[in-house]
């Protein structure tokens, strides 16, 4: 099986996304494509074709609901891996002509859909990139939903590592791929949901060009610092190496030093 490319959702209510798409564009630096879809509910963020880069942020206008974020697989082959979800606990929510709406075992759907053959990642935008959705799962779903992604990401080549601190577990693409996975135990149990995070040479400074684009602050935490975006969606900017996704020299030491974060059982 393999994963040969991966796009951040973007879902937002209908009525709001025009807004949004003005904020995303920006923050990635990309213009929206037309809209597509039986409910023009579609559009994809589009790098400058000039530049060779290809998409991998699309937006979906939501009928329901507040909206939030979804993966979307680009695979070789759609029903092997679907057949490959479902073998590890998930479901399928919608089967369209050439690709799948899927659901893990906590409830957070994604697709697989056609690899197009894109290949070429998006650069680093004013020291940010867009490149990691974060799961967020109840304390009741963790462990099924760590092994489940896990398990179907690591057979098309991905790693499945702890994260730095215990309710974290990251899955990493292999390199040349834009989005990674990363899963966040929560300290409630709700339904799980998804949001964005960036990966921020400096958090102080994008925050700060986020909120003259129309962001709001939300919390602080101490490596990663919460928003909202004009359509009231969360996000975070996380401390992380934009180039890489990893984390900073000094903070990759001190985890080193403290030992690694114990794996959800």
């Amino acid at each position: 099986m393999s994963i040969r490319w991966v796009y951040a959702f973007i879902d937002r209510p209908g009525a709001r996304v025009a807004r949004d798409l003005e904020f995303w564009t920006a923050v990635t630096d990309t213009r929206a494509s037309e809209m597509r879809g039986e409910r023009g509910e579609f559009v994809t963020l589009l790098p400058d074709g000039a530049d060779g880069f290809d998409a991998c942020v699309k937006c979906q206008a939501v009928a329901s609901g507040d909206g939030g974020a979804h993966l979307d697989l680009a695979v070789e082959d759609v029903p092997g891996f679907v057949a490959s979800a479902l073998r590890l606990g998930g479901g399928v929510v919608a089967e369209h002509e050439d690709w799948a709406v899927l659901r893990s075992p906590a409830g957070q759907l994604f697709c697989a859909v056609p690899w197009q053959g894109e290949s070429a990642r998006p650069p680093v935008v004013r020291g940010s990139r867009l490149d990691q959705v974060c799961l967020d799962v109840p304390p009741s779903s963790y462990g099924a939903e760590v092994a489940f992604w896990s398990e179907l990401l690591t057979a098309a080549g991905w790693r499945s590592l702890p994260g730095a601190l215990p309710e974290f577990h990251v899955v990493e693409p292999p390199p040349g791929l834009p989005v990674r996975v990363l899963l966040q135990r929560l300290a409630e149990e709700r339904p799980a949901s998804a949001h964005l995070d960036l990966a921020c040479a400096d958090i102080g400074a994008t925050r700060s060009w986020h909120e003259s684009l129309g962001a709001t602050h939300v919390a602080d935490h101490p490596h990663w610092t919460v928003l909202r975006d004009p359509a009231g969606g969360l996000y975070c900017l996380t401390g992380r190496d934009p180039e890489t996704g990893g984390l900073p020299a000094a903070r990759a030491e001190s985890a080193a030093r403290e030992g690694p974060a114990p794996r959800a059982e």
